[in-house]
């Protein structure tokens, strides 16, 4: 797993990007992380883009 789930939004609120769900530290800290360390910040990811989307805020790419 080394693709990056950015989807060239790039848009952040509070620290967290409205595409991808990761905080700037997640993505700075992403190509140094090893596979179980991806998975588990993807989760996090997962859970803070459903809680944009529940709130009208998670931005997709046009």
């Amino acid at each position: 797993m080394s693709k990056k789930p950015c989807i060239k939004v790039c848009e952040f609120e509070q620290d967290i990007c409205l595409g991808c769900g990761r905080s700037r530290q997640d993505i700075k800290a992403w190509k140094h992380l090893d596979k179980q360390e991806r998975l588990a910040l993807l989760a996090q990811a997962d859970m803070r883009l459903l809680a944009l989307e529940a709130t009208g805020r998670r931005k997709y790419r046009n």
